[in-house]
């Protein structure tokens, strides 16, 4: 937004340090835009290992998912709206590494929106389902 006005949201955006995976931006147009082009899993690091605010990734399924198989994620917040989309693209592919997650923080809005937030814990261990949904092993 060029003129934010007092849209607390936007003025964060627009100030904020951002950057940018990608192999064809070449001039971001963005303030504050760092392009991480070469390298992403080394610059990520880097940029995971200073200390400060949190790094998050908004609207990008391809970037999730690269930075989910190379171990990039600490923790995710899902946003889930009570509607039923029939199409669209999937956040999580169709195959690929199983992963177990840990449920750390769950609550509604009174709109209806659920936010979920998980930490991966590894590998997937299957197991068993009773009717209560507890799980056996």
């Amino acid at each position: 937004m060029a003129d934010p006005g007092d849209n607390p949201i936007a003025v964060a955006l627009n100030t904020m340090p951002k950057y940018v995976a990608s192999t064809t931006l070449t001039d971001p147009q963005w303030a504050n835009t760092t392009i991480l082009a070469r390298e992403v899993a080394t610059a990520v690091g880097e940029l995971r290992a200073k200390p400060g605010r949190e790094l998050q990734v908004h609207g990008s399924g391809a970037l999730i998912r690269w930075l989910l198989d190379n171990d990039l994620i600490d923790e995710f917040n899902l946003f889930i709206f009570p509607v039923v989309v029939g199409q669209g693209t999937r956040l999580f592919p169709d195959t690929g590494q199983d992963r177990a997650l840990e449920l750390v923080e769950s609550r509604a809005t009174p709109s209806g929106v659920t936010i979920q937030v998980y930490r991966p814990t590894g590998r997937l261990q299957v197991g068993t389902a009773t009717a209560d949904m507890k799980h056996v092993r």
